[in-house]
Formats: C-alpha cells, sequence, structure tokens
C-alpha cells in the first residue's frame, strides 16, 4: 500500500508515509483514520515521510485538494521530511492552504522534524 499510517502521543501525532504514486482510493483509508483523530484530540501533529514518494495521479490529487479545503484548520503542525527538491516546494506552496505551521525537512534531519513536531 502507497500510505501507511501509524499514531504516537496517544493519538495526537500522525505519521504518515507515503511511497511510489498515491491513488485516490489511498484518501479512502487515510481520511477517515485522520477523522477519528481529530475527533478524539483536535488538532493533529502530522508527521509526512515522502521518501520514495513519486506524487499524485491525477484522481487523487483531486481527493488531495479537497482534504485540505476540509481539514484547514485540523492541523497544529506538519512536518514534511523527503529526499527530493520538488518535495521542499511542495512544503512551501501549502502553507497557504492550511492554518498549520509548516516545515521541511530533509530525509537525513528526519529526527529534528520529530523534535520539531514534540515542541509545546
Amino acid at each position: 500500500m502507497p500510505i501507511q499510517l501509524s499514531e504516537e502521543n496517544h493519538g495526537k501525532l500522525l505519521i504518515v508515509q507515503v511511497s511510489g504514486k498515491l491513488v485516490a482510493a489511498d484518501y479512502q483509508y487515510f481520511v477517515p483514520e485522520f477523522e477519528r483523530l481529530v475527533s478524539q484530540h483536535g488538532r493533529l501533529r502530522l508527521l509526512f515521510d515522502m521518501t520514495d514518494f513519486h506524487g499524485w495521479e491525477l484522481s487523487a490529487a483531486w481527493e488531495d485538494f479537497k482534504f485540505g479545503i476540509e481539514h484547514f484548520a485540523d492541523i497544529d503542525r506538519l512536518a514534511m521530511v523527503g529526499d527530493r527538491q520538488w518535495q521542499h516546494g511542495m512544503a512551501i506552496f501549502c502553507k497557504p492552504f492550511t492554518k498549520a505551521m509548516v516545515r521541511y525537512f530533509e530525509q537525513a534531519a528526519a529526527d529534528a522534524a520529530r523534535s520539531w513536531l514534540a515542541e509545546a
């Protein structure tokens, strides 16, 4: 599966690991889990690990856009971890579309991303 989820900090931190190319069906798995955690905890912190991520099919890009609009205020902090220049650009691009604090980290700095997410 191109998307794997794991919870930390009693569900207040969601780790989203993506690989390959996302398809619309991946959002049928991700969105309900995200919404469940938001209903339990309020705003979440996300670690979006894009190592070996190759983008979205068109239908998945649409699902991602809809998710961003619907959950504009549900993310407190978003750490994006990647290993490609376009992924860094994606982190910059998404900032106006969320209330979250967004930071990009190189794969080698994944521990720093976790530390940043854990800050009060």
